[in-house]
């Protein structure tokens, strides 16, 4: 049988996270894939990209785009709509907004991996709440948002096939858009990570994240100046400076870090704190493959990556007093580092790569069966 011709897509790449890590594995998987993409500004980017066949739109010619591609929200479904991937027997798509949207070619199959239904369309108010939008921008956007979610279930209709990177990401595509999604949990790097001896482990906690306001360090912050313990955090970002002004002096931010570092952090922490709800959240499997507990609100992806009172404590809801009682408990709890570790390898990348290619194949071989019906038109924009 002759090799599948694939096109992989994503939303933009001038910001590296867990869904560029999502990609790479794609790319890994099918290397001669071009990639499909809004913008992509190569400095910002790790620099084995420049090696990849990247494909942008209209976009990538628009004044600051890559430093500010917010103020450009109307653009992208046009953006999208307008690629033509004709040719290609699989469009693979990485996609929290955007990238399910590209028309699908007669013939070919379109498996969309879901890191989210878009939040600001669907929770916008929230959303407004925790970044802080101004007045005028949370009057001016609802309208255009309720034509957003319109576009959004129309195009979500055009898919053949979604995955869910959650449990939780699994319903809200139920919810939103009435479709099934199986669950393919998304690759963590493992590799870095190296258990160390309880003689070695230290007596402070630990905090890695972007410092944004949803992520809510603040309740962190809240709950260990109560409780005077030492928490180090990592990681920068626009909330920082009001958090540095709450902190109290146990709490030390460390900024960015190596990799290396990072891993070296987790080994020797008591536990790592997560407190805002994640749609996966790389970071809480990151501490368990060091062998370390993780404390996090029972919401979201930890739901599925941590074990209540085996590797680590959930908490809910979401405040500084629940927290302090979740590290109440905690302090009362033993933890087995090899259950832990051995918990966490069910995220490796092998696996992630191992599950997407075996789902693909399924697929891809099930093309010349008699054809369903006629594919739903996907939503212009105008």
């Amino acid at each position: 049988m002759q090799a599948a011709r694939v096109a992989l897509v994503h939303d933009y790449l001038n910001q590296y996270g867990g869904a560029e890590r999502v990609l790479e594995a794609f790319h890994d998987l099918y290397p001669d894939a071009p990639v499909f993409t809004s913008i992509y500004a190569p400095e910002l980017m790790p620099p084995h990209y420049r090696d990849w066949d990247i494909r942008t739109s209209f976009m990538q010619r628009l004044p600051a785009v890559h430093r500010h591609h917010q103020p450009y929200l109307p653009f992208y479904p046009l953006a999208f709509r307008r690629m033509r991937l004709d040719g290609f027997d699989l469009i693979l798509s990485s996609s929290s907004a955007w990238a399910k949207g590209v028309p699908t070619p007669p013939g070919a199959i379109h498996v969309c991996y879901c890191h989210s239904p878009m939040r600001f369309a669907w929770d916008f108010h929230r959303y407004a709440e925790r970044e802080r939008l101004a007045g005028a921008v949370r009057r001016v956007l609802p309208p255009f948002l309720a034509l957003l979610r319109r576009w959004d279930v129309a195009t979500s209709r055009a898919v053949d096939f979604f995955i869910a990177n959650s449990t939780t990401v699994a319903k809200r595509i139920a919810d939103f858009w009435g479709r099934d999604a199986t669950v393919i949990y998304p690759p963590v790097d493992t590799a870095g990570a190296a258990p160390v001896a309880p003689s070695e482990v230290g007596d402070y906690f630990l905090a890695v994240s972007r410092l944004v306001p949803y992520k809510r360090f603040d309740i962190v912050i809240e709950a260990f100046n109560a409780l005077r313990l030492p928490l180090k955090i990592v990681g920068d970002g626009r909330a920082r400076p009001d958090l540095e002004r709450i902190a109290g002096p146990t709490i030390e931010f460390l900024g960015t870090v190596s990799d290396e570092e990072k891993y070296r952090l987790y080994a020797r922490c008591q536990a790592a704190i997560f407190p805002a709800e994640d749609d996966f959240g790389i970071a809480q499997v990151e501490v368990q493959a060091s062998g370390r507990p993780a404390i996090a609100l029972a919401a979201g992806g930890a739901l599925d990556t941590v074990i209540d009172g085996v590797t680590g404590v959930l908490f809910s809801p979401q405040t500084p007093e629940a927290l302090i009682d979740a590290l109440e408990r905690f302090r009362r709890m033993t933890f087995s580092t090899e259950q832990i570790v051995a918990h966490a390898a069910r995220f490796s990348r092998e696996r992630f790569q191992r599950e997407i290619a075996d789902f693909v194949a399924e697929r891809l071989a099930a093309r010349h069966a008699p054809p369903a019906a006629r594919r739903p038109e996907v939503a212009t924009w105008s």
